[in-house]
């Protein structure tokens, strides 16, 4: 292991801000990170065995002890559980002999719960060793377990093939499909890579690039919408010898599975906007950050930012043009759905645990290593290549006024047609979901569970900044699920386990806001419990980060639009049972201080 370690660091030439990078390979190489682990690590590039130890810990994907030969990380999200994930998660612990989130005796299987691993589309779904298997069954599960207990490769557990479009390339190899129903004018597959990088830059200045793009009004794709331009701008008025463009592939919000599509058939515009990015504000280096679960992609993609450079699209003088350097490199992340946040996700590609900065000062003035940063989605990339190449006035003919354009959806749960959507701004949840093939619907989840559940009544509101805004997750239900229970409920508990923790206000009140929740789903509830639930959620507001500030809205957006599904299971407004035992809840701190035992 210290041998395998040793070549890890070198390389990586032992450089600390590619620790995230380093953990990685020593999680895939040895199955885990021990304290030898650490301790070797943190010799080999300077840092504190405290500070390797904070950001092993952080993440999801890294383990302390050995996660087995055969790791299965099993989705838990709504989707998962809408589409049969109880069966299958019995069945898994069934035929491995061990309970969920423990290793069998031999060494051979690891069973854990994950949160959404971006295949909404295709549930429920599990990660084994890298590997996606989409559409399980219990049937299914008891193959997988009886090849793995009979020495198959991962590869050989395939049995029905690969999926569509370049998921059956040859550096991917995945069993996942795209699922592709509507391609808008930035998807369209009529696109020829380079083109604007090798026409359009040479002809224009810098801010000339940035000045079509403020004329396009378009906006960042990812839910907060900040217009490109002026991003862009900021970026390059900022005064310094190093500038960053990072592009923000980290979709971790339930229900949200665009950008693995877009990476699989689109990577080249990607590249092309970050590129075109680069050029606008200067920039030198690009750092492409995608989720961890998305790794399988990674041979596939570093072969293309090769390519990219044999044909001067990338390297030095780019196109012919004289000074203009830029390179791409990716970074994974390592399982948090936090480092989507902006300032997260660059502590995390700095190799630290990804916990939101405090703004100002914002990254496009001080961002990666502390230099000026622009940080745009997958989405917003791809869009920008279009902008430049039919121009402002062609992008504005999209959309509405306030909202040009078109927006990519993600579209799930009780639906004919799961899959990929590009429609233009101002669509309204109707027509999404007549053209998904929903019936029955009783709701639909608007921006994943940081945006609204949203009502019938609520149907004909339309997909725009000025109304529904999203970073692009639809979740249908239909009239056969407890929202409550099925929803709501997983929701809160996933903001819970996604907390970075480092707020009180985001690590404390969405438990207490789950266990008020608890207390009504098993009818012990009165109305009060409503009312406190509404007020203690003002308290989120004051979280540093979209996180921690959005983490009540499961349940505030489903008492707004379903209060008398709350109502049905709430009694009177007395306090006759708050459900809160004070000597119980402080037994267990007092006997740890040893200052009071309680008596029976």
């Amino acid at each position: 292991m210290e041998e395998s370690i040793s070549s890890i660091l070198e390389g990586h030439h032992h450089d600390p801000t590619r620790l995230m990078d380093i953990l990685i390979d020593v999680q895939d190489e040895t199955g885990f990170i021990g304290d030898q682990a650490v301790a070797q690590i943190a010799d080999g590039v300077g840092l504190s065995v405290a500070d390797v130890e904070q950001t092993r810990s952080f993440y999801h994907f890294f383990s302390k002890k050995p996660t087995g030969k055969y790791a299965i990380y099993l989705n838990t999200s709504v989707n998962a559980c809408m589409m049969g994930h109880d069966a299958v998660a019995r069945t898994f612990e069934v035929e491995a002999g061990i309970p969920c989130n423990s290793v069998t005796r031999d060494g051979l299987i690891g069973l854990f719960d994950t949160s959404c691993i971006g295949m909404s589309d295709q549930e429920p779904a599990a990660i084994i060793n890298g590997k996606i298997f989409p559409n399980l069954t219990p049937f299914r599960v008891k193959e997988l377990i009886r090849d793995i207990r009979e020495g198959k490769s991962v590869d050989e557990l395939v049995v029905e093939g690969y999926g569509d479009g370049q998921n059956s390339n040859s550096d991917i190899r995945a069993v996942v499909n795209n699922n592709i129903r509507k391609i808008g004018p930035v998807l369209n597959p009529n696109y020829k890579p380079g083109e604007v990088i090798r026409k359009k830059l040479p002809e224009m200045t810098p801010q000339q690039v940035i000045d079509e793009m403020k004329r396009s009004n378009i906006r960042g794709r990812g839910g907060a919408g900040f217009p490109t331009g002026m991003k862009w701008e900021i970026c390059r008025q900022a005064e310094s010898d190093e500038k960053y463009i990072i592009c923000n592939a980290d979709e971790g919000e339930p229900g949200t599975f665009k950008d693995r599509v877009i990476l699989t058939e689109r990577p080249k515009l990607l590249l092309e906007g970050m590129v075109v990015a680069a050029y606008a504000t200067g920039a030198q280096k690009g750092i492409l950050y995608i989720r961890h679960e998305y790794k399988y992609l990674k041979t596939y993609l570093e072969k293309l930012i090769e390519g990219a450079h044999k044909r001067n699209l990338m390297g030095r003088d780019i196109a012919g043009i004289k000074g203009f350097d830029f390179d791409v490199r990716i970074q994974f992340g390592a399982g948090s759905y936090v480092c989507g946040e902006e300032s997260a996700l660059i502590e995390s590609a700095e190799g630290k645990r990804g916990e939101p900065r405090d703004k100002p000062p914002f990254p496009v003035e001080k961002g990666y290593l502390d230099k000026p940063t622009v940080v745009n989605n997958v989405e917003t990339f791809c869009s920008a290549v279009k902008v430049l190449l039919y121009g402002a006035e062609w992008y504005r003919s999209f959309g509405t006024t306030d909202s040009t354009g078109t927006k990519v959806l993600s579209i799930s749960g009780d639906c004919r047609y799961p899959g990929i959507y590009e429609v233009e701004w101002g669509f309204s949840v109707n027509d999404i979901c007549g053209m998904a093939g929903a019936e029955d619907v009783m709701a639909v989840q608007v921006g994943g569970p940081s945006g609204s559940l949203v009502s019938p009544s609520d149907f004909d509101r339309v997909l725009c900044y000025a109304d529904l805004s999203t970073g692009g997750s639809l979740i249908i239900f239909n009239h056969s699920r407890d929202l409550l229970q099925d929803v709501v409920l997983n929701f809160t508990s996933f903001f819970i386990e996604e907390s970075c923790g480092s707020c009180s206000t985001c690590r404390i009140m969405p438990v207490i806001l789950r266990d008020k929740l608890i207390k009504i789903l098993n009818a012990r509830g009165v109305k009060q419990d409503i009312t406190d639930m509404l007020s203690w959620a003002e308290v989120l507001k004051a979280s540093r980060c979209g996180l921690g500030q959005t983490a009540a809205n499961p349940i505030i957006t489903s008492i707004h639009n379903f209060r008398h599904l709350y109502d049905q299971k709430t009694r009177g407004e007395a306090r006759y049972d708050t459900g809160f035992d004070l000597n119980k809840a402080t037994q267990e701190a007092m006997m740890a201080t040893g200052k009071f035992v309680m008596s029976e």
